[in-house]
């Protein structure tokens, strides 16, 4: 469980963009921005130094890579949840970041307040990830799926929108009145029928196919 003060890892090769997102963080109540890197290979090393809630990782960085980075700190057993914070939605970006092991993967222009939301929801380890990046990465995770197969039950599309929400199993459990147990069956389901391995591709297909809107 986290304390109310959520810790900061900022990766970015922008001083600029580094700044910005210091001065931003700093000035807000209940995070602490313990350190910034300029590319992924230093952005690991001080993660391990100064063991942050959660990392802000740019992808695209000369000198070492988000993609990389994403791999190499749960190779390492990091508990720093990782939100990609990146100006790049292609399927060829999204995908392999999630691969790797990132928590959520947001846009450089979303507003402050979105920023802040994903940042507490990664450190609870909850998944987030925005409609429109789902979109683009569902164009890496679909596959042809016979017919009747991704038809979700009424209870699982419930469980599933909460899931795009950012809710935890915890929370799923006390809203719908089952416990967690239940929703690690319904997600299972779910992942069998979207043919998908975890909580940001069972979003990103739902997307797709028009079961959440």
């Amino acid at each position: 469980m986290r304390s109310d003060v959520i810790t900061l890892l900022i990766v970015d090769d922008h001083p600029v963009v580094r700044d910005g997102l210091r001065g931003m963080f700093t000035g807000t109540p209940g995070f602490e921005v313990l350190g910034e890197a300029a590319d992924g290979v230093a952005g690991v090393e001080l993660a391990g130094l100064l063991d942050p809630d959660v990392v802000l990782m740019d992808l695209r960085m000369p000198g070492g890579n988000g993609v990389d980075a994403i791999a190499e700190l749960n190779r390492r057993g990091s508990r720093a949840k990782v939100l990609v914070l990146t100006t790049y939605d292609t399927d060829s970006d999204t995908l392999p970041a999630i691969e790797a092991g990132a928590t959520g993967y947001l846009l450089k222009d979303a507003p402050r307040d979105e920023l802040f939301t994903a940042v507490r929801a990664a450190a609870d380890g909850r998944t987030v990830l925005s409609p429109a990046v789902a979109s683009r990465l569902v164009s890496r995770v679909r596959a042809p799926v016979p017919p009747g197969r991704d038809a979700l039950s009424a209870r699982e599309r419930e469980v599933l929108v909460l899931v795009a929400r950012g809710t935890s199993n915890r929370e799923i459990a006390r809203e719908l009145f089952i416990s967690e147990a239940t929703v690690k069956t319904h997600l299972t389901h779910i992942y069998g029928k979207l043919e998908v391995k975890d909580r940001a591709a069972a979003v990103a297909v739902a997307y797709d196919r028009k079961i959440l809107g």
